[in-house]
């Protein structure tokens, strides 16, 4: 790559100048794709809790039914809201596992002493919140919801960040995007690991064998897209089949996509370029509406004292930000690895707090993990009420923590 060409050049001087070039207009591109990342993951999470208020007031109207009936009607032999759940959403995790792959090839990811501070963290606010949420549940009808609390929702997130503008660095920024990417992998695994109940082996086989050629078609440097879109759709339709949910193809997808150097040319990067607006604006908040018509006929004092009402909303606003701290404390600690320059442990600790936010995934796991129509609604409710208190609590720590930064600063 760039190092590579600098190794060409006579004059080592002349070649030094030129690969900085190269390199900043590299730093450039890159630069303005996360930034364009998190434009839309900011606008798109304003839009998320816009849905989400619009779609829980419809419900509890003199409309409810009616518009809870609609998510729930068939289109085709499925339900509304399952062709977004199993269909729609696994562009959202494609775009998932495109930003993840960046990461690891280019991005926070691509030199371990720098990544090991988000993943840390994401281990951390994975771990506790499922052993909180464990402990209260044990041998309970409700064990199988230990993956609710796990997931940080990357969108809501970088939302109430955006709402603090420059008062908190882009290391944070970077920190929480990468720790919730990590994150969104962890949950993606725990998904395919414990909620897949029946497998199909022939159907399985066949999506692995799609995959495999797909990723030939890579290794052969075919970078139209055109074959890769097919080919992830027929895995798609095969998964679907298996018994393993679905939305894993997207994950698989994008990392047969080719990724190249991953400048503006490659396949990789015109694909997420392309999906960033219509996952944040439409796939979305189209989840959000589909998910969140949720009928508040039950008191949260009541849904509180259920111990799954208990282990979702400790495991959420208490034990994300225990395991992130914690464990990024201890790494640092061990000198394992090392804050950025322009972050403090104040930071951390707010970045924590808003890693509490669950939504989409917490809401998607739910799904999954329990059958019954009534669990499912009084779990969402948890999840927007856990989500709420952490977003308020890292917004206004991290508000008055910067406030203080700047004041230490000018002294």
């Amino acid at each position: 790559m760039l190092g590579d060409k600098l190794l060409n050049y006579d004059n080592l001087e002349t070649g030094f100048t030129e690969y900085q070039q190269d390199f900043n207009i590299y730093k450039m591109k890159i630069t303005r794709l996360f930034k364009e990342f998190a434009e839309s993951e900011k606008a798109g999470g304003l839009t998320l809790i816009g849905c989400t208020v619009i779609s829980m007031i419809i419900a509890n109207t003199f409309y409810g039914n009616e518009y809870t009936h609609f998510w729930h009607s068939a289109l085709g032999n499925q339900s509304v809201e399952y062709w977004i759940n199993d269909g729609l959403m696994t562009i959202f995790f494609l775009l998932i596992g495109l930003e993840l792959e960046r990461e690891i090839y280019i991005g926070e990811l691509s030199k371990i002493k720098d990544a090991l501070l988000p993943i840390f963290g994401a281990i951390g606010g994975m771990l506790i919140p499922a052993t909180i949420y464990m402990y209260i549940n044990h041998g309970t009808n409700f064990q199988n919801g230990a993956g609710i609390p796990m997931a940080t929702d990357i969108a809501f997130a970088l939302g109430v960040l955006s709402l603090l503008g420059n008062k908190v660095p882009t290391s944070l920024k970077v920190f929480l995007t990468a720790l919730a990417v990590i994150d969104d992998l962890g949950a993606i695994l725990v998904i395919a690991i414990f909620y897949t109940k029946t497998i199909i082996w022939m159907n399985l086989l066949i999506a692995s064998g799609i995959f495999l050629g797909l990723i030939v078609l890579n290794r052969l440097k075919i970078r139209n897209l055109i074959p890769y879109m097919v080919g992830g759709f027929a895995m798609w339709y095969f998964m679907l089949h298996s018994g393993v949910h679905a939305t894993i193809t997207g994950v698989l997808l994008a990392f047969a996509v080719p990724f190249g150097n991953g400048d503006e040319k490659s396949s990789s990067y015109i694909l997420q370029h392309y999906l960033h607006k219509p996952v944040a604006f439409l796939i979305l908040p189209l989840f959000a509406l589909a998910n969140t018509a949720i009928e508040v006929n039950i008191s949260f004092q009541e849904i509180i004292t259920q111990k799954y009402g208990i282990g979702i909303l400790l495991g959420l606003v208490v034990g994300k930000p225990l395991g992130i701290i914690a464990l990024t404390f201890v790494a640092v600690k061990l000198k394992i690895c090392k804050l950025p320059s322009d972050l403090n442990w104040k930071m951390i600790v707010g970045a924590g707090c808003l890693g509490g936010i669950g939504f989409t995934m917490s809401i998607f796991i739910t799904l999954l993990a329990f059958d019954e129509f009534e669990l499912q609604n009084n779990s969402k409710i948890v999840i927007l009420v856990a989500s709420v208190i952490a977003a308020i609590i890292g917004f206004v720590y991290l508000l008055f923590a910067s406030k203080t930064s700047r004041r230490k600063l000018s002294v």
